[in-house]
C-alpha cells in the first residue's frame, strides 16, 4: 500500500500546485479575491484547478478500491497515468481551451478502468 500512499500524495500535490498557481494568477491578472471571473487568464489557471479537484474526488476513492480489490501495481499505473493525463489537460487548457480533450480523455479512462476493474472484481466474487 505504500506505492498507493505515495501516488496518492503526488495527486495531492499536484492539486496544490495548481492551486498556488491560481493564486499567482489572481495577483498577476488583478482579480480580486472573492472574484472568480475577470482576465481570461486567470479563468483558465481557475478552471484547470476546480476540474482537476472535480476529478479528484471521483479518482481517489476508485484508485484506492482498484488498489485493495484488483492490482497495486495496476493500481499505479493508472494513478501516474492519471497524473501526466492532468498536466497535459493543464498545458492544452492554458494554450486553447478547445485542445483540452487528449489531457480530459486520458483521466476519463483512468477513472474508468479502476470503476471496471472493481465491479468485475467484486461482483465476479459475488457469483
Amino acid at each position: 500500500m505504500e506505492l498507493i500512499a505515495i501516488v496518492t500524495i503526488f495527486l495531492l500535490a499536484q492539486a496544490m500546485y495548481f492551486a498556488i498557481e491560481v493564486g499567482r494568477a489572481r495577483g498577476k491578472y488583478s482579480v480580486k479575491a472573492p472574484a472568480i471571473s475577470g482576465d481570461v487568464m486567470f479563468e483558465r489557471h481557475y478552471r484547470v484547478h476546480q476540474n482537476t479537484l472535480e476529478q479528484l474526488v471521483i479518482f481517489l476513492p476508485s484508485l484506492w478500491l482498484f488498489s485493495f480489490f484488483v492490482s497495486q501495481e495496476y493500481a499505479v499505473g493508472l494513478g501516474v497515468v492519471f497524473f501526466i493525463g492532468r498536466f497535459i489537460f493543464r498545458r492544452a487548457y492554458l494554450s486553447d481551451p478547445g485542445g483540452r480533450a487528449l489531457g480530459f480523455v486520458i483521466g476519463l479512462l483512468s477513472i474508468l478502468a479502476c470503476f471496471v476493474g472493481v465491479l468485475v472484481k467484486t461482483v465476479g466474487s459475488l457469483i
